[in-house]
Formats: C-alpha cells, sequence, structure tokens
C-alpha cells in the first residue's frame, strides 16, 4: 500500500463514537487522513478527536445523529468547512437489534430502517454534491454478512443491509460521469458493541456466544477501508465481503 496515498485525505465517519468507526478513525488518521467524527455521544467523539489530535493527527468531532437529515448535513459542511473538501464518507453508524418477526418490536424496525437505511441516504445526500462538483469522490457503505444472507432472527436487519447494496450499485451506476468512487463492505463476526443493543436476551446470547467464539477485532475492517481508498483513483474497490477465517455462517 502507497503509504502516502492516504495522506491528506479528508474522510467523514459516521458511527465514529466506537467499534468499528473509532478504530478506522485512528487508522486513517495515522496515515496522515483529516477525519471528520460523527456519532451521537458527542464526549466520545471528542475524547477520540483530542486523542487523534494529540498523536499528531487532524480530527474534528461533531455531534450528529444520523436519522436527522439536517445533523448529517451539518457534518459534512464541517469537514468541508475546516478541511477544505470531502473525499470520502464512510456511512458506517448502524444498530442490529435482531429478534424474530412474530415477537413484534417494531419500533426497533423503524429504528433499524431510520439509522441502517436513511442514515446512509443522508450521508449519500449531504456528500454527493461536494464531490460532484470536486469531480472527485469515494462513498463507502457498510452492509453486512446479513446483507448477503439471512438468519435466525435478522428479517429486518438483512432487509436494511440488502438495502445498503441496492442502493449503493445503484449509486455507483450513476455516478461513473463525476468520477467518484463507490464501496460497499460487508463485515462478518466483528468484536464491537453492536450486539450490546439486542434487547431479545436470548438472540442476544447465542450472537455473543457467536461472536465471542470467532469474531476478529474492529482493526481488520480499519485495514479493509484503507485499502480500498488507497487504489489509484481509478481503481473503483466496488465490494468487499470479509468474515473471520473461523466463521461458517
Amino acid at each position: 500500500m502507497n503509504s502516502n496515498s492516504m495522506k491528506g485525505k479528508i474522510i467523514v465517519i459516521t458511527g465514529a463514537s466506537s467499534g468499528l468507526g473509532a478504530e478506522t478513525a485512528r487508522h486513517l488518521a495515522a496515515q496522515g487522513a483529516f477525519v471528520a467524527l460523527g456519532a451521537r455521544r458527542a464526549d466520545r467523539i471528542e475524547s477520540l478527536a483530542e486523542e487523534i489530535n494529540k498523536n499528531g493527527g487532524s480530527a474534528v468531532a461533531v455531534a450528529t445523529d444520523v436519522t436527522k437529515r439536517e445533523q448529517v448535513q451539518k457534518l459534512v459542511d464541517a469537514a468541508v468547512k475546516q478541511f477544505g473538501r470531502v473525499d470520502v464518507i464512510l456511512n458506517n453508524a448502524g444498530i442490529m437489534p435482531l429478534s424474530p418477526m412474530e415477537r413484534l418490536n417494531v419500533d426497533e424496525w423503524d429504528q433499524m430502517i431510520d439509522v441502517n437505511l436513511k442514515g446512509v441516504l443522508y450521508g449519500i445526500a449531504a456528500a454527493l454534491p461536494y464531490m460532484k462538483s470536486q469531480k472527485s469522490g469515494h462513498i463507502i457503505n457498510v452492509s453486512s454478512v446479513a446483507g448477503h444472507k439471512v438468519f435466525h432472527g435478522s428479517a429486518v436487519y438483512s432487509a436494511t443491509k440488502f438495502g445498503v447494496r441496492a442502493l449503493s450499485e445503484g449509486l455507483r451506476q450513476e455516478v461513473k460521469a463525476y468520477n467518484i468512487r463507490t464501496t460497499i463492505i460487508s463485515p462478518g463476526a466483528v468484536q464491537t458493541e453492536l450486539l450490546d443493543h439486542i434487547s431479545e436476551r436470548d438472540i442476544q446470547q447465542a450472537n455473543q456466544d457467536f461472536v465471542g467464539k470467532v469474531g476478529v477485532t474492529p482493526d481488520a475492517f480499519a485495514r479493509l477501508i484503507a485499502f480500498a481508498i488507497s487504489q489509484p483513483e481509478e481503481v473503483d474497490i466496488n465490494e468487499i465481503l470479509f468474515r473471520p477465517t473461523a466463521q461458517e455462517l
């Protein structure tokens, strides 16, 4: 990997307060990228930005609820205001309250659609006009192995993650004229806080046991994001599907 290919890249990351987003922010900043961090937990992203800046990187934090379009716009606008442009947006914010449909956790269904699908759309809506006028940019959307297959309790979650792949492919086809790249990344079992938000205890336990056994650490995701971004401009890594070597599902 060209060690300078990340230098000075302006990268917006949603869901940056923990797990995949936080680790990716650290990883990219260490390679010389400027990062704009968005998440609801302002204290978390502020201390992460502080840590990055202290380590010689460059980061700005903006409290962002991705279910609010104007807040996502504010995050991207802040990146442009601070750093002059936006090269990459990583639409990483996501929630995974898995449950069988018969338990009718309709509020959780709504929440997953709002965060996992509409949150990604709002990220695209905020970044696309800038990237169009720059005639360059890279939009990275986070799907999941659950965006490729459905398993017990994943029906609605999988629907949102299949949806992310569909809209990413549609976007890919539409932005060729603007020299914009698009990547879908679909992680398998990774050890993050994602499982903490499963309200159904039996489903949570089963998934915690599974991820606890085979899950990889978030730096695996961070390295793959760096790989996609660091390709020469004429190379577009459209989709990455990765799992722990031990993951069967």
